[in-house]
């Protein structure tokens, strides 16, 4: 079942387009890499898709419901954990956790149990009384992801989650996204490191607002006969701009 789509969605920015004519769909429980240098739209792609921008152009769905007609109903659905995820590091991890059930309407006769349950499924069990602003990078994205759970939602989208976070609590961190696979959970995440696009099912290249190639990691790089991912992507760019008028 598809569970984002997008066609010709585009954004421009005064003279800059940002996106321009994305058409994707990514399927329930598939976990889909966006990958791209700096600038290349991956964000405003997220922001689209959350109902944190209109398009200028095209349209998105996202659970069968419109990214600009639907976005107050959509936002019950999905989860966006931005590049700068908004902790209370005056907050303790308990704190902030039930700060975001309070956010978004968790029952309290369930929140406890689910609190419970994100801590241990975080490893932040042994750490829930500790300031948000004592915990290490790799421990406040797990926060940050945990909070961005309480309300059980059927999309994930993630910006960047493990920029600039330690080799070891990235590799934690994309344990627990493949935990959440199990569950179901379609998760949308843009990366700028090729080894994580690896662990994608899918993954998209974005380059100046285009989508240039989208499939499976395997077969982009048979489709290119190159051993990585990064390989293939540095063809696939330089192949474009080779086309490119001027």
């Amino acid at each position: 079942m598809v569970t984002i789509k997008a066609e010709n969605l585009t954004r421009r920015f005064a003279s800059l387009t940002a996106l321009d004519h994305l058409n994707l769909e990514v399927n329930e429980g598939e976990i889909f890499g966006l990958v791209g240098p700096d600038g290349a739209g991956k964000t405003t792609t997220m922001r689209l898709l959350t109902a944190i921008l209109d398009p200028t152009q095209g349209d998105a769905w996202v659970c069968n419901k419109h990214t600009v007609r639907q976005a107050e109903a959509l936002k019950e659905d999905i989860a966006y954990m931005s590049q700068r995820f908004g902790l209370y590091e005056e907050l303790s991890v308990l704190e902030n956790l039930n700060f975001y059930a309070d956010l978004y309407g968790v029952a309290k006769d369930r929140r406890k149990d689910d609190i419970e349950r994100l801590l241990g499924f975080s490893g932040l069990l042994p750490f829930k009384e500790r300031f948000a602003g004592k915990l290490s990078g790799g421990m406040k994205q797990k926060l940050g992801l945990a909070c961005a759970l309480i309300h059980t939602p059927k999309v994930l989208f993630l910006d960047e989650p493990t920029n600039g976070v330690d080799p070891v609590s990235r590799r934690d961190f994309w344990s627990i996204l493949y935990d959440l696979l199990k569950q179901k959970v379609t998760i949308f995440c843009s990366t700028s490191y090729l080894d994580e696009a690896e662990r994608c099912g899918r993954v998209g290249l974005i380059h100046k607002g285009k989508l240039l190639r989208c499939d499976s990691p395997d077969k982009i790089k048979k489709e290119r006969k190159v051993k990585t991912l990064e390989a293939a992507f540095i063809e696939i760019i330089r192949e474009y701009e080779g086309n490119q008028p001027g």
